[in-house]
């Protein structure tokens, strides 16, 4: 059976919501799956200033396991989600890619099935250059980089970006259309079918 880690940041819940429908995606496949977030690293005092933030963090410490990179090394594929800041990756994101080392030292994470998923408060708020900066990541693990492209009619409904799923919250904790989330599923599902032609 493929192994799928689906593995994000969020802070408000709309990559959350993006990381369930990637991971069910994979699941869809015949995939085992992980769904992991990563640890935050804002102070209380900036979490409880947005009511939306507290619930979310509240809502998901003990739903969701947080990511470690065994996570990573058990998978034969992985997703990572984040929002966008400054058109590039969370620092809660980056701060577990940068745990991860060892583990592209020794080539562990090498060939193995990588997509990415993301959400942004605008239209273009940076959602494509997040994506980009996170192939960018993928290209020094060696991975072998899954974008959904237009292979889907799904792709075009939620608003036709080939990179992956993304999302425009507007500000909205659960932002992510009924369009969106079929898209991130299919991208979840193509990640574990193209993973599988890998490891077969």
């Amino acid at each position: 059976m493929t192994r799928i880690a689906v593995v994000y940041y969020s802070s408000t819940g709309n990559v959350h919501q993006l990381a369930e429908a990637v991971a069910a995606g994979a699941a869809d496949a015949g995939a085992e799956v992980r769904l992991r977030r990563v640890a935050e690293l804002a102070p209380d005092a900036a979490i409880d200033a947005n009511p939306l933030w507290r619930a979310h963090v509240d809502a998901t410490a003990e739903t969701v396991e947080v990511a470690t990179p065994a996570d990573m090394e058990w998978a034969d594929g992985y997703a990572l989600g984040t929002p966008t800041r400054f058109g590039t990756p969370a620092a809660q994101l980056k701060q577990f890619i940068d745990s991860l080392g060892g583990l592209w030292f020794t080539g562990k994470l090498a060939d193995k099935g990588a997509t990415a998923f993301t959400s942004a408060q605008n239209t273009h708020g940076g959602n494509e250059s997040t994506l980009l900066t996170l192939f960018n990541i993928f290209t020094h693990f060696g991975a072998i980089i899954v974008p959904p492209g237009y292979t889907d009619p799904s792709v075009f409904a939620a608003g036709g970006n080939p990179y992956g799923a993304s999302v425009s919250s507007g500000g909205d904790s659960a932002a992510a259309s009924a369009e969106v989330l079929a898209a991130a599923r299919y991208q979840g599902r193509r990640l574990a079918e193209i993973t599988a032609k890998l490891v077969s």
